[in-house]
């Protein structure tokens, strides 16, 4: 379990910490690191004792984007084909790269993003899957792929507007303009900044294991809720949540936390 090429991964008290591994090459997104966040996601949610993700970078920086290197690697697997089959192949490439950032997002354990130094293009696109985004105040963030001729295609035009707004996610497209943390934190996007790495890191950990602590179907819940409810009117979100709620609210967890608050403890919730 947790053995990969491009990640490091670690698990303790219910919070698993994984870290993109490229740090020689700003941690930017080869082949490899694409499968394995699709696998080390769809892990984090199969194993019942991780409770809550923290994702961040290893080295000066969260993550450069894809790697430029993996994009010229399928521009020629992608030119040698007929027309027809090109198109083919370069959709089944795109729909691969999307499918291993919803992984992030169909996680169900929150997933907390811990972001410094660079992230860039592909980069806002995975912080975006997210469920918290928390930055250094000298963090670097850009939707960087129109500066390379790119449609941004993995998320990002999607998700950004839910979280910025409609204008301020276009303008950040358009123009592919760096922006800071503090810009950052300014828009919506980020919901907590700190000062060094140091300090994110403690701050990011510490809410980790405060979610931790919490009951996790609800948690599970609460993500299902909100990515159901974002995507689907109020009518329908709020019948998903009680019908979710008709099937599930009855738990041992509650049992559990109505019990501690009644005897002035904390709960202690099964895995």
């Amino acid at each position: 379990m947790f053995d990969f090429e491009t990640l490091h991964l670690t698990l303790e008290d219910g919070v698993a910490r994984i870290e993109f591994n490229r740090p020689d090459k700003a941690n930017s997104l080869n082949g490899t690191m694409w499968q394995e966040i699709k696998a080390a996601f769809e892990e984090l949610d199969r194993t019942e004792e991780v409770r809550v993700v923290i994702l961040g970078g290893a080295g000066k920086h969260f993550t450069s984007g894809i790697d430029l290197a993996y994009l010229a690697v399928v521009q020629e697997d992608v030119l040698r084909l007929p027309e027809g089959r090109r198109q083919e192949l370069l959709k089944q490439v795109i729909t691969a790269l999307q499918a291993s950032v919803n992984a992030i997002e169909k996680c169900r354990k929150p997933v907390l993003a811990a972001i410094h130094g660079f992230c860039l293009g592909a980069g806002v696109d995975i912080a975006s899957a997210c469920d918290m985004r928390y930055a250094t105040g000298s963090a670097r963030f850009s939707v960087k792929e129109v500066d390379l001729a790119i449609v941004a295609d993995v998320g990002s035009l999607q998700r950004l507007p839910g979280i910025v707004g409609e204008g301020i996610a276009r303008e950040l497209s358009f123009s592919g303009r760096t922006f800071k943390g503090e810009e950052a934190q300014a828009m919506g996007f980020i919901n907590r900044l700190y000062k060094n790495k140091e300090a994110l890191d403690a701050g990011v950990g510490e809410m980790a294991a405060d979610l931790a602590a919490k009951s996790p179907i609800t948690l599970r819940g609460i993500k299902e809720t909100m990515n159901y409810s974002r995507d689907h009117s109020v009518a329908e979100g709020l019948n998903y949540v009680a019908l979710r709620n008709a099937a599930m609210l009855l738990s041992g967890d509650l049992n559990e936390a109505m019990q501690a608050f009644s005897e002035q403890r904390a709960p202690k919730f099964k895995v």
